[in-house]
């Protein structure tokens, strides 16, 4: 092949790539308290609402709905720490701000989600542990139910 061609090749890919990120970056959730610019009251108001709503299609006594609502809680406060106090898009758009990428503050901006990630994740098992350990075998087998139906706990 011949080297130009490579060389539009890899540029279309390179902007591609760059585009794609970007646009992923960009996509904010707005589900009521789920989205970046909830306030801490319209999370928990969301998450309140997750709650029941999992109670009821799960029967939970009121123990076993408190220990769901500290997972709740423990979740957020994880994607949270991930999250970081700045706005990813603008972490992104730095990245790219130059005539290059950034590639120390990319790779000081992984390490920092990575470390955030690794820092809450046993709390978040812990809870995890917790609700799914206090559920009696039917509930157990329900939330399997769930997972292998949607694929997850967010689809649905």
């Amino acid at each position: 092949m011949k080297p130009w061609i490579k060389r539009s090749l890899l540029g279309l890919a390179g902007a591609t790539l760059v585009l794609g990120s970007l646009t992923a970056c960009g996509h904010r959730m707005h589900h009521g308290g789920w989205g970046a610019d909830a306030t801490p009251e319209q999370a928990a108001q969301w998450r309140g609402k997750m709650v029941d709503r999992i109670a009821g299609k799960l029967d939970l006594n009121a123990e076993q709905k408190a220990k769901l609502t500290v997972l709740g809680d423990k979740l957020h406060a994880q994607r949270l720490a991930v999250r970081g106090g700045a706005d990813p898009h603008a972490e992104v758009q730095s990245l790219i701000a130059g005539r290059q990428f950034d590639r120390a503050k990319a790779q000081a901006l992984a390490q920092q989600k990575t470390d955030a990630l690794r820092s809450g994740s046993p709390e978040v098992i812990a809870a995890l542990a917790d609700f799914y350990d206090s559920l009696d075998a039917a509930q157990q087998q329900k939330v399997r139910g769930f997972i292998e139906r949607r694929r997850g706990w967010g689809r649905g």
